[in-house]
């Protein structure tokens, strides 16, 4: 529950202007609720043509329900305008919220160049008496250290008596960023206790949610941002282990997870063929860069959060685990046509970040199939620049599998009749009609169904010798592209 702080009264001194600072996904949003809220709000972003929508009242997010209408009204009213002079608009500021992404490189080795360009743009604008609230997903230490010492050193002033620092995690998802914002609590943490009581009360006055939940410090606030993400990658990874025993042992997980969480104690995720987006299969490797920091500093000891880091390898290895589940089907891939549908790395998000249908299309390339990718929220222009050949209705006949990589709503009733050849779909995600399909004479496969076709075809379990290999480490190959 929300501590008693003392505070200046941010409310009280509104209309003021809070300036957001990165207007992605989240960004945008988070500056119309702002604005919605009573603040006059500037946003800034390096791109632009996305400041140059915003300003003509066009929204450029277009999978957020309510966003367009309410860019388009806050801009008209006054309320809403952007600009790429990131400086120029803190000097105007009462509050800053940063919401500029830090990704991982191939290495899974954290970049901070954008965070680190927009915190020194920031303080070269800081003015006294202005409160700046990061909610980028952060590895910890990061606020407290790194952000506080780049705008301490471009402003001069100093963080936690001069202006006010603070860290509090985004915790919504792309297409209810709105609802979220209503009904999760609030974590905040600070450098210091007035820090704290000043992000407690910004929050206060453009929040809906009853509950702020204050931490003892910003490190404390990264901390859970981290893992209350890695929890789900650690979830879902055992989720995956549980679907590959029930394969080897022909049994049906999903009948097993539904029954072990009728007990209130068990909450265990769905097995798939593979975790994407910006933020589960990237932030453990946030977490993990502390641990090693930590085990530098302890001189070498054992490694910490040595789960985490085998449910990443987990998770990327089950897009060639699902091809090998095709291999057993079908026989040898070289030279079949396989079509993936959804190249999203979420069902309904029109987002590419780590896509599973990435590691999927290596792995059947590795085989020799030529690989066609479908995706309804793309067009063929774009699944062709992401990296794919985009399937055509006249292709249809060639298909031999279907894979079902992204649960996208339309291809609930999706139209499998002209696929004449195609003896097997996998449903990567549990989405699809198993009985429509075999109606057709397809071959339906999940994750975890217990491969009884399989099994049948080797006269052996499937994780067997003449199957699947026995050993799992044969197939955690880790990436994350």
């Amino acid at each position: 529950m929300e501590k008693e702080l003392s505070s200046q009264s941010l409310p009280a001194l509104s209309p003021a202007t809070v300036v957001v600072v990165g207007l992605g996904k989240i960004g945008l949003p988070l500056a119309v609720q702002y604005a919605r809220h009573g603040w006059q709000v500037i946003g800034c972003d390096v791109n632009a043509e996305v400041v140059e929508q915003i300003n003509a009242g066009r929204s450029h997010i277009h999978e957020e329900p309510g966003l367009e209408e309410a860019v388009a009204k806050l801009v008209r009213e006054g309320r809403l305008r952007a600009t790429s002079d990131t400086s120029a608009a803190v000097r105007q500021a009462r509050a800053v919220v940063v919401i500029v992404p830090v990704l991982i490189d191939e290495a899974h080795r954290v970049n901070f160049a954008a965070l680190d360009a927009a915190t020194c743009a920031i303080g070269r604008g800081l003015q006294p008496n202005t409160l700046v609230i990061y909610e980028t997903t952060l590895p910890v230490g990061t606020t407290s250290r790194r952000l506080a010492l780049m705008l301490e050193r471009e402003s001069g002033l100093r963080a936690g008596s001069d202006f006010w620092l603070a860290y509090s995690p985004e915790r919504v998802s792309s297409g209810t960023i709105f609802r979220d914002l209503r009904i999760y609590p609030k974590v905040v943490g600070g450098i210091n206790p007035p820090s704290a009581a000043e992000a407690v009360a910004f929050y206060r006055s453009v929040l809906d949610t009853s509950e702020i939940i204050v931490m003892p410090s910003t490190d404390d606030a990264e901390f859970v941002k981290l893992i209350e993400t890695t929890y789900r990658d650690v979830n879902i990874a055992l989720a995956n282990e549980f679907a590959r025993f029930a394969d080897a042992r022909g049994l049906d997980v999903q009948a097993a997870i539904a029954a072990a969480n009728s007990q209130p104690y068990s909450h265990i995720h769905t097995p798939s063929v593979g975790v994407g987006g910006h933020c589960i299969p990237v932030y453990p490797y946030f977490l993990l860069a502390g641990a090693e920091e930590v085990r530098e500093l302890a001189n070498g000891h054992a490694p910490l959060l040595q789960l985490p880091r085998l449910a990443r390898t987990i998770n990327d290895s089950m897009a060639t685990y699902a091809v090998q589940r095709l291999e057993m089907a079908l026989g040898s891939l070289r030279e079949q046509t396989i079509l993936i549908l959804g190249i999203a790395y979420r069902g309904d998000v029109r987002e590419l970040a780590f896509s599973s249908a990435a590691l999927l299309q290596a792995a059947l390339q590795e085989r020799g199939a030529l690989v066609l990718a479908d995706d309804p929220l793309f067009s063929p222009a774009e699944i062709r620049a992401a990296g794919y050949t985009p399937f055509s209705p006249s292709r249809a006949a060639e298909v031999k599998a279907i894979i079902l990589q992204a649960a996208h709503t339309a291809y609930r009733s999706f139209d499998f009749r002209p696929f004449t050849r195609c003896q097997v779909v996998l449903d990567g995600r549990l989405a699809l009609q198993r009985s429509a399909i075999e109606a057709l004479g397809m071959r339906y496969l999940a994750i975890g169904d217990g491969c009884p076709d399989e099994a049948r075809k080797a006269s052996a379990p499937c994780g067997g010798e003449g199957s699947l290999p026995a050993s799992h480490t044969d197939n955690y190959k880790p990436s994350c592209r």
